[in-house]
């Protein structure tokens, strides 16, 4: 790029601006599954299957692990942030694989009841290869701090949707309907961050980052075909099958 166009590095807010984007992950996370915890631990339901409480544990470690290494970054640690991300990749690698068998798991323990909704493998299938896609690109580039900070920040931005939809989603869905706009909208509130990321470079940087509109196109394109699927009828009956029923 000519000279002094190129997207800069460093603003003097970024320190602040990541960190409230991680307690506000940490906010969605919580609100979204904690009540519903408590409450099938209230309701003397069945026993979650195994798997999903190690999808659990590795899903809140990624969480715990991403604000570790924000921090780490906040203290200028650049050594223990480069040494402890390796540990970070071996997990995202674990949790693509805990992801779908976790899906499965729960698509058969909700089978013949109220919540069973096999179609919703869409869903819960593409969110794992949008997390995929995006961890490892900022894997890939990790030596790029600004493209890698953002690529992770997006990857833990579209998990997250799963717990911003529990609490957010049916408001969301009455204001919005039933237009396939107002499907997505309530099940990835968490575009709202994803745009405002955007609107901060253009803030600070007056541009967006090279890796920006990429990360979106893949994230909206998979968010797009999950959408549809999860209302083709084609699709619940093979879903159905893929569950073994």
């Amino acid at each position: 790029m000519p000279a002094g166009t190129a997207f800069a590095p460093y603003h003097k807010w970024d320190r602040n601006f990541f960190l409230l984007y991680v307690i506000l992950i940490w906010f969605g996370v919580l609100n979204g599954f904690v009540p519903e915890i408590l409450d099938h631990v209230h309701g003397n339901a069945p026993p979650y299957p195994l798997i999903l409480h190690i999808h659990a544990v590795a899903f809140v470690g990624w969480l715990v692990v991403l604000t570790v290494q924000v921090l780490f970054i906040r203290r200028n640690q650049h050594d223990l942030h480069r040494k402890f991300g390796l540990a970070v990749m071996v997990l995202a690698a674990a949790m693509v694989v805990i992801g779908p068998l976790t899906a499965f798991a729960m698509q058969d323990y909700h089978w013949g009841t109220p919540d069973s909704d096999p179609a919703f493998l869409a869903i819960q299938l593409t969110d794992i290869i949008i997390f995929a896609g995006l961890v490892t690109a900022g894997f890939l580039l990790r030596g790029n701090s600004s493209a890698h900070k953002r690529l992770i920040l997006l990857a833990t931005l579209h998990i997250s949707n799963a717990g911003f939809a529990r609490f957010l989603g049916g408001a969301i869905h009455h204001f919005a309907g039933d237009s396939l706009f107002g499907y997505m909208a309530a099940m990835y509130p968490a575009n709202v961050l994803v745009l405002s990321m955007g609107a901060y470079d253009l803030i600070t940087r007056r541009r967006l980052h090279p890796v920006y509109i990429p990360a979106v196109i893949w994230m909206l394109a998979w968010q797009l075909t999950a959408s549809l699927l999860d209302h083709a009828p084609w699709w619940k009956e093979f879903a159905t099958h893929l569950i073994g029923h």
